[in-house]
């Protein structure tokens, strides 16, 4: 468990030391889990804006970070075997015509919920396809209609449920999510949607899902495999909430946690696909990565994948696999204590070397190129990535993105030095606030 510093900030009742001198508040620290002093501010290790706030008493003051903290309202069932709450769960959201969602390859798991559901189902999509492509969305929508259904129920992954997001967006259906992946996006109001090759990326709180059900023996088929690069996806929204724009302590704390929970479990799930806890720990920490990319803002890790998965149909999880370390190591300069807390989580001394080395150990992909990415590629990517950019603790800057991509393409290690090992001036931050800051 991570320790905080708990700051006590005490009484100051003698006199000051010399005439006319202030009191001197005397400061004394503690670690988490000890008894906390009646008077306490907590610390934990994030980067926000401090401001002295005058107490009730004229002799002392707290020092304290402020924050926005946006909170989630799905409703979230998590357990072994909750697929059969799915009925309940339904009908308490009025939902009596349910359409279910899949791709082809989970048509299977489609027909079993679609027995549970009883004559709760009006009918099966099963054409959900990576990136959200608007043509197979508009599809789907004609395919409700047809059926009368009165709400959506996506099962898989971020394909699936990004399909009942579209369809949700479009005719104002409520949503229930089955999810049999790590992906994360059942907890989050971001919706991808591709057309003519460009992903457009977008947060939209109508998106967002009413019920995610988490079954964990719905993972136990997940290949080993498809369950590494889907649990390193979802260590990659943990990732950025550690230095969004937006970010907030119980971001941190979650973003923290869910790396923590991953790190320990896909090697596990590599080694025995079924071992029950490491399927649970591996859905956990998902369900929180995907929380926190639900609450906080994106960067240029997520920029990246979106350019790439929209214009060269990368695969959607690969890609976050192997983009992820480079990114990394050209955040580190501007984001010290997310690197900290990454590396704290991998124990590696450097946080993007150590997620290069733990994608090496699971045997996961590690080049762009190996997943069908043209070389003549780069340069358009790169453009498109510095175009409508994301916020980003370091200014995104065309040279080093190519820089970036080249490396990440070819395999190689992340160029731990990419920013010189200087973080950016304040006029460099301010200008990366600019760069469209929440666009998704």
């Amino acid at each position: 468990m991570e320790t905080h510093r708990i700051a006590q900030t005490s009484d100051v009742r003698r006199k000051p030391e010399a005439p006319g001198a202030e009191p001197v508040a005397r400061t004394r620290y503690f670690n988490a889990g000890a008894r906390y002093p009646s008077r306490i501010t907590l610390t934990p290790v994030i980067q926000a804006s401090k401001v002295l706030v005058p107490s009730r008493r004229r002799d002392w003051g707290i020092l304290m970070k402020t924050f926005v903290h946006r909170g989630q309202i799905t409703k979230v069932v998590f357990g072994s075997g909750t697929r059969s709450r799915i009925p309940e769960e339904a009908d308490a959201l009025g939902c009596r015509r349910v359409l279910i969602l899949c791709t082809p390859g989970q048509a299977g798991q489609a027909v079993e919920v679609h027995d549970v559901l009883g004559t709760a189902a009006v009918g099966t999509f099963t054409e959900a396809a990576p990136h959200t492509p608007v043509e197979v969305t508009e599809k789907a929508v004609a395919y409700a209609r047809t059926v009368g259904a009165d709400s959506v129920l996506a099962i898989g992954g971020g394909s699936t449920i990004g399909l009942g997001k579209a369809i949700a967006l479009r005719t104002g259906l409520p949503q229930l999510a089955l999810p049999t992946t790590y992906a994360g996006s059942e907890m989050t109001p971001i919706l991808g949607e591709t057309e003519g090759r460009r992903k457009t990326t977008r947060r939209l709180p109508e998106v967002l899902p009413k019920t995610v059900v988490y079954d964990v023996d719905l993972t136990f088929t997940f290949p080993a495999a498809a369950s590494v690069v889907s649990g390193i996806n979802a260590m990659a929204h943990a990732v950025e909430a550690l230095y969004a724009q937006d970010r907030d302590p119980l971001a941190f704390l979650m973003a923290g946690e869910a790396l923590e929970s991953l790190i320990r479990s896909l090697p596990v799930v590599v080694q025995r696909p079924d071992d029950g806890e490491a399927r649970a720990d591996a859905l956990y920490g998902a369900w929180l990565a995907g929380t926190c990319l639900g609450t906080v803002g994106m960067a240029l890790h997520h920029k990246v994948c979106h350019v790439l998965g929209g214009t060269f149909g990368l695969p959607h999880a690969e890609t976050h696999t192997v983009v992820l370390p480079h990114v990394v190591a050209y955040n580190a300069p501007a984001a010290p204590e997310a690197m900290a807390r990454i590396a704290k989580a991998l124990s590696a001394a450097d946080a993007a070397k150590g997620l290069f080395d733990f994608a090496g150990r699971l045997g996961a992909p590690r080049a762009l190129r190996d997943l069908g990415m043209p070389e003549s590629g780069i340069e358009q990517a790169a453009e498109l990535i510095v175009r409508d950019g994301y916020w980003n603790p370091r200014p995104v800057e065309r040279t080093a993105v190519r820089a970036l991509l080249a490396r990440a393409w070819a395999g190689q290690p992340p160029c731990t030095s990419s920013g010189g090992g200087h973080p950016p001036t304040e006029s460099a931050v301010h200008h990366s606030t600019t760069m469209g800051a929440r666009h998704a």
